[in-house]
């Protein structure tokens, strides 16, 4: 029993039908885009191109049936209802015709297409057309019923011809033999099918089916349920491919349903069963691993799977007709499927079902079509009407074309060649042939095409000719060649043919008399060669072709002789040469790409060539000749032949790009690449290596670097300079350099390298620019990139091989810098070997560095120092090596000090410590040698050599030494060269007994180890007070605080701690004295400490004296360092009396105020302070009150009150007379004793005596007018009687004798308005401004002659400052020293002018 299977309206791919398909929806992929090539975006396009057409009359009116030749698909069988069977030719033509004595029942071709069968109602004879011999033979059958199938084998000569009672007959038509099998079936076979194990399945209309061998022996049979229409050999989809090849066949009964039938398992058919609303099975074809498609009456295509897992599914379901579907076809070959129903063909890809391939619409059907076929190869699609005519369609065009140049001739018909030249626009002109050709080839002038061993030759001329004539082309020729054409090229006058392994090269116009005649035609290869010709190509001048024996020949035409010959290592398959012939790429028999030059036959392997390559295009745009292209069936892959780089010739693979499903590259043209399609079509390409952009501002920055890396991989460094400036990545620029450099161009890096600023490349480039030897300048390029091999080999090769021995001996090279010297320069080799002993000693390899020292040593007088250096080296490779003794004589005979250190390190490290230091000794290194004496403990030569030593660890070494032996003196002096003091204290306390020395130590050296040391010694002596100074010396606070305070010694400790200790030191102290009740000492530590309230407390309970008080002093400080309001009032109340009744001096209100840097208030008190002591005669104390809050406020950017500035001007004027008067200078005495005079109310202790030297001075001065007004003013009866006695008379005198002359006081400019005033005059009468004095000379300040006090800024006249620094280094204001260094001459003193503090 068959099991009955619904088919589904599902369309559901499940997974495993998903993965068995991933192979077929990747080519699906690949196909869209040859489709979207082809024929646009559009999803449904109308191939209308149909070859012939054969009428109804041909065939009669009604059904036909036809017949394509097998394999080669050259002929067309068709019989309609006028009793004939049609034979025509691909297009079109009529060859031969069969009349029948009936209706034609079947017509089959054989499997190679050779012979057809055709058999007829009304008669038994079996009719075989031979199409080799266009001639037509019977057969007898030998039944005498009538004839109604006939089928060939797929795989022998056995022919199967059933009958309409179900008799068989097989007949072999190689052997002739005819096996007739009687009662196969009941009734008449309808149909059948031979497997590819020639297995014969055939239905009958007795509802079975039988299955035979090729003698015709039944092996298996079966029942249907209705009778069969259709069958077919197949293999059902499983898992795993059976071994036994088709296994299944396929029965379509009753146009129902769809019964599979597995010859494995016969007991379980499968049959399939449809939806009702599709109508009848009108046809159905296998395809693909176990896929089925079926074609319904009703318009629908369904696909379905044969998987067992997949049974009852359908994969595809669409209803390609809206009224009928009359047939189905596949084409293996194309890879597509079509339908025709209505007036309509359908055609899909079989891998994209679902979207439409191509339509054709056939208006004149309106009776609707019949039967479809396709050729074996795909090409010719036949299409039959309900009234009989056949319409055959071009679907799959033979890819065939040229191009010579930009022109290119390709197939765009099976009798059509068009002839196109986008680059010069030139109009597509298409060409009729006379043959279906299998080559074209295209020359300047000529186009050729033509099949098997005959040619024709068409004369191409220019668009102006065509336009001018309307003649073009014009047909020359025909020839015939003595062998199946495989392959020809073209160029202006000669056409070169490939056939059966030769070439022949002839004219392709002969002109008569012009032309000798061996050189009218040639072949090749020559009698005495024994290579095949595997190749050909043409160029203007030569003919090249390459053997199976791996020989490339060039021939000179001209000169009609051979001018090159190559011998390849394989053979060569392909050429490819460039426009120019200069270059050419060839393939060999590995599969390998090489590219040749034939001008010193250099070949450069490509890389990355694929195994597959089809074909190589080289560039025709001018501006970029090394560019080529190579191409197989999936990709296009872009090379650059770059003919000048650092390392010669060299080929790169710049990038690949895909190329469309079944397109074949013509022409490469400025980075596009011109296809063409199946459909005779051509199409554009651009290379996914190149660039198309044309405005770059537009562009994205990751568009521009992709842009310049494609630009770089093509070395086109115009363009990429371009991209650099829109990118500006210094990066990018760099690489740009490079890549100039990588192609030798140098003016064009150095340009770069200009434009980023790259001064040291830009240089480097510069000191070899305009080098010509081409070896030589690759070879410093190659040093710059660091290619240091590549470098030498360039370097060998140029006129200066030298460089490559510099270049060595500079990157420490040394054994290549061996080999080079060797030849180029032995006279360095000793010197050379030096530098490698030496680096090898470096490396620690001390034998090899022997043996090249031993090398270098010349003997030479003019190379004393080469030698030397080659003798210490072998003096220390030597002890090394273990030749101790070799060693230590070379390196004591030496002068040599470093050398000696060297070679006793050496030993040291060997522990040969008695001849490393007798090294070290002779070498005057006493530290080193001494170390290694105590190493090997020889004490004697150590104390030798102390004297002579300055490292402390070998003192200390020593001294330890002594120590142990009971020598302290010398162990002491040891340790104190070591500067070991904490050893030498505790041996003179231990051991010496000499406290003294150590005290001294301990207070020279601050050590805190030897004070521990020397408290304890006082300790132990109870010195308590010695033993707390050192207790604090060596930071033990806290066992000192306890001894003072053990020993009533706290007083002792405070002042040894001072402020040095913690605040909790502070406050141990502070609480000790506070118990004491020593007021001041407990309020010092508490203001140590910052207990601020405490410490004020205590000194405020001291004791107040009359004089300075150095507790009120604690208290401001105390104050000033709180910042406490409450303090600072408490204080206050205390200073003024309100606490104790007491007022206490203004001068400490004073330094409260400048603690609390309370400056105005300071001012105003220092101002009353200073006029109580000039009224007590204290003109200095005063004077340095009013100095001190002078600075002070200036220092706080505070201005200085008038009173303040005015009474220390009087102050200082007083202190001047007697620095004037003590020079001898009685005039400016004088003069500032007449400013003191003026103002003496400002002095009242002093009047008489002030007055009294007035008058003395200004009389000795001369200033006689001045000497009697003060006289005048002494006779006043209050202060006569206080003049002293020794003046009285004299004064007197003055007043009696009045002398009233007194020459003018000298004037000088003011230093803001230039006015003239007298030198002592303060104030400037013209522009009302207070001048600045001379701390020096009290006069006013000038422009000229400004300079300043170091110490206190004061202004003074540099020419007065300078004379009184020669003798007194002390200046006037504020008592400071100054060096007479350090007064300099200020040439622009208006800072002085305009920012002065006083108000």
């Amino acid at each position: 029993m068959a099991k009955n299977i619904s088919m589904t309206g599902n369309f559901r791919h499940n997974e495993r039908s998903r993965n068995a398909n991933i192979e077929a929806v990747l080519n699906s992929r690949r196909r869209n885009e040859y489709r979207r090539q082809l024929y646009g975006d559009e999803s449904q396009r109308t191939l209308n191109q149909r070859v012939f057409h054969v009428t109804e009359k041909t065939n009669g009116t009604g059904a036909v049936k036809f017949e394509w030749q097998k394999t080669l698909g050259n002929y067309l069988a068709s019989s309609g209802t006028n009793n004939n069977v049609n034979l025509f030719d691909r297009h079109g033509e009529l060859i031969d015709e069969i009349n029948l004595p009936g209706t034609c029942n079947g017509l089959e071709w054989d499997k190679d297409g050779d012979t057809l069968a055709v058999v007829c109602d009304r008669s038994s004879v079996i009719f075989l057309w031979d199409a080799n011999s266009l001639k037509t033979s019977q057969l007898d059958s030998g039944f005498k019923d009538g004839l109604c199938f006939v089928r060939w084998s797929r795989t022998g000569p056995q022919l199967a011809v059933g009958t309409i009672k179900g008799n068989l007959l097989i007949y072999n038509h190689q052997t002739s033999r005819k096996v007739p099998i009687l009662g196969k079936h009941t009734k008449k076979i309808t149909c059948g099918a031979w497997s590819n194990k020639n297995l014969l399945c055939l239905g009958s209309e007795d509802k079975s089916i039988t299955i035979s061998n090729q003698e015709g022996d039944t092996i298996k049979q079966s029942p249907l349920r209705a009778e069969p229409y259709d069958i077919q050999f197949s293999e059902m989809k499983v898992d795993e491919r059976s071994p036994n090849g088709e296994n299944t066949v396929s029965i379509c009964c009753g146009r129902k349903t769809l019964f599979l039938y597995n010859l494995n398992d016969s007991d379980n058919p499968i049959e399939l069963a449809f939806q009702q609303r599709y109508g009848n099975v009108v046809g159905y074809q296998w395809y693909g691993d176990g896929y089925i498609m079926i074609g319904f009456s009703n318009g629908y295509l369904v696909v379905i799977s044969t998987h067992i897992s997949e049974i009852g599914q359908e994969l595809f379901q669409a209803r390609n007709h809206k009224d009928n579907l009359k047939a189905i076809a596949i084409s293996l070959s194309l890879n597509k499927a079509a339908s025709c129903g209505d007036n309509t063909i359908k055609i899909h890809d079989l891998s994209e079902l679902k979207e439409m391939y191509a339509i054709v619409e056939l208006e004149d059907e309106s009776k609707g079509l019949g039967k479809m076929a396709w050729t074996d190869d795909g090409q010719l699609l036949a299409v039959s009407s309900a009234k009989g005519g056949i319409h055959v369609y071009l679907t799959k065009l033979p890819v065939l074309g040229d191009a010579y140049g930009t022109r290119i001739a390709h197939l765009t018909s099976l009798l059509e060649v068009t002839v196109v030249n986008h680059v010069e626009q030139e109009p597509p002109f298409p060409i009729a042939i006379e043959v279906e050709p299998t080559f074209v080839a295209i020359g300047p002038y000529h186009l050729a095409v033509g099949m098997n061993n005959r040619a024709w030759f068409y004369l191409l001329g220019t668009k102006d000719e065509y336009e001018a004539t309307s003649t073009w082309p014009e047909k020359l020729s025909d020839r015939e060649y003595l062998g199946t054409i495989v392959g020809m090229s073209l160029n202006a006058d000669y056409v070169a043919v490939a056939f059966e392994n030769q070439v022949q090269l002839n004219l392709i116009e002969p002109e008569n008399g012009s032309t000798s005649e061996d050189r009218e035609t040639r072949l090749f290869p020559g009698k005495d060669s024994d290579g095949k010709v595997l190749c050909h190509c043409l160029t203007p001048e030569f003919l090249v072709f390459g053997t199976d024996t791996g020989e490339l020949y060039y021939f000179f035409i001209e000169d009609w002789q051979f001018v090159n010959e190559f011998r390849h290592v394989v053979g060569i398959r392909k050429l490819f040469p460039d426009p120019s012939g200069t270059r050419l790429v060839f393939v060999d028999d590995k599969s390998d790409g090489f590219v040749y030059n034939p001008v010193n036959d250099n070949t450069l392997e490509i890389p990355g060539f694929s195994a597959t390559v089809e074909g190589v295009l080289w560039e025709n745009w001018p501006y970029d000749k090394g560019v080529f292209i190579a191409y197989d069936d999936d990709n296009i892959y872009t090379y650059v032949y770059s003919r000048e780089t650092i390392k010669g010739p060299q080929v790169t693979l710049a990038g690949t790009t895909k190329l469309p499903y079944a397109q074949k590259p013509l022409l490469l043209y400025n980075g596009e690449v011109t296809c063409q399609t199946p459909s005779g079509k051509t199409t554009t390409l651009q290379l996914s290596t190149h660039n198309f952009h044309e405005k770059l501002q537009d562009l994205s920055m990751d568009d521009l670097k992709e842009g310049f890396r494609k630009s770089l991989a093509l070395k086109k460094l115009r363009e990429s300079w371009v991209l650099c400036h829109f990118i500006n990545k210094k990066q990018n620029w760099l690489e740009l350099a490079e890549t100039a450099l990588e192609q030798l161009e140098l003016e064009f890096a150095m340009r770069v390298y200009r434009q980023i600023g790259e001064a040291g490349m830009l240089l480097s480039l510069l000191n070899i620019l305009g080098t010509e030897d081409r070896n030589l300048l690759a070879g410093n390029l190659a040093l710059i990139k660091k290619d240091f091999n590549l470098a030498q080999e360039l370097f060998l090769a140029s006129s200066s091989p030298m460089m490559a021995l510099e270049m060595r001996r500079d990157l420490l090279h040394w054994d290549q810098a061996l080999k080079l010297a060797k030849s180029l320069a032995p006279d360095q080799i000793p010197f050379i070997s030096k530098e490698y002993a030496q680096q090898l000693e470096f490396t620690g390899d001390h034998s090899n560095a022997l043996v090249h020292f031993e090398k270098g040593v010349t003997k030479l007088p003019e190379c004393r120092d080469h030698d030397e250096a080659c003798a210490s080296g072998i003096a220390r490779t030597s002890i090394r090596c273990g030749d101790i003794r070799r060693g230590v004589q070379m390196a004591t005979k030496m002068p040599n000090r470093t050398l000696k250190k060297d070679c006793a390190a050496i030993l040291e490290s060997m522990k040969q410590y008695s001849e490393s230091a007798a090294l070290y000794e002779k070498g005057a290194f006493y530290d080193k040698a001494a170390s290694v004496y105590i190493k090997s403990k020889n004490w004697n030569k150590v104390g030798e050599l102390l004297p002579q030593v300055n490292s402390p660890k070998i003192h200390i070494q020593y001294a330890k030494a002594k120590e142990a032996d009971g020598r302290y003196k010398e162990a002491a002096k040891a340790y104190e060269n070591a500067k070991d003091f904490d050893n030498v204290i505790r041996i003179q306390l231990d051991h010496l007994h000499n406290p003294e020395e150590a005290v001294r130590i301990v207070r020279e050296t601050k050590s805190t180890e030897g004070a521990k040391m020397v408290a304890r010694f006082f300790q132990k002596l109870n010195d308590f007070s010695s033993a707390i100074q050192f207790l604090v010396m060596s930071k033990c606070n806290d066992e000192a605080f306890q001894l003072a305070q053990q020993h009533g010694q706290m007083e002792v400790y405070a002042e040894i701690i001072g402020d040095d200790a913690t605040l909790e030191d502070y406050q141990s102290i502070a609480l000790h004295f506070d118990n004491e009740k020593s007021h001041f000492l407990a309020g010092k530590f508490f203001l140590l400490c910052s207990q601020y309230k405490k410490a004020l407390q205590h000194f405020l309970r001291c004791p107040y004296t009359s004089e300075d008080s150095p507790a009120v002093e604690m208290a401001i400080e105390t104050v000033g360092q709180a910042k406490d309001d409450p303090l600072t009032h408490q204080l206050i109340d205390y200073l003024m009396g309100e606490t104790d009744g007491v007022p206490k001096d203004a001068k400490y209100l004073f330094r409260l105020y400048m603690a609390l840097k309370q400056h105005r208030e300071a001012a105003r008190t220092a101002i009353i302070i200073a006029r109580e002591e000039q009224n007590a005669g204290n003109y200095r104390n005063a004077h340095d009150v009013l100095y001190s809050m002078f600075t002070e406020l200036r220092a706080q950017k505070i201005k200085i009150p008038a009173e303040m500035a005015t009474n220390l001007m009087i102050l200082h004027s007083y202190i001047l007379v007697k620095i004037h008067v003590k020079r001898g200078d009685h005039m400016k005495g004088a003069r500032m004793l007449i400013r003191v005079a003026n103002n003496i109310s400002k002095f009242p202790s002093h009047i008489v005596p002030i007055l009294t030297s007035t008058v003395i001075e200004c009389h000795r001065s001369g200033l006689k007018n001045s000497s009697f007004s003060y006289a005048t003013m002494l006779m006043r009866p209050e202060y006569r009687n206080k003049i002293d006695l020794k003046y009285k008379r004299k004064i007197e005198a003055i007043v009696r004798r009045p002398d009233k002359t007194e020459e003018d006081e000298p004037t000088s400019p003011c230093p803001y308005c230039n006015f003239d005033l007298e030198s002592t005059e303060l104030v400037c009468p013209g522009c009302k401004n207070n001048i600045p004095y001379c701390v020096v000379t009290g006069c006013h300040m000038v422009k000229d002659n400004w300079s300043v006090c170091p110490q206190c800024n004061f202004p003074a006249l540099y020419s007065e400052f300078s004379s009184l620094l020669e003798t007194d280094d002390t200046c006037p204001m504020c008592s400071e020293t100054v060096k007479q260094g350090k007064v300099y001459k200020i040439d622009d003193p208006s800072p002085y002018l305009h920012d002065r503090g006083d108000e």
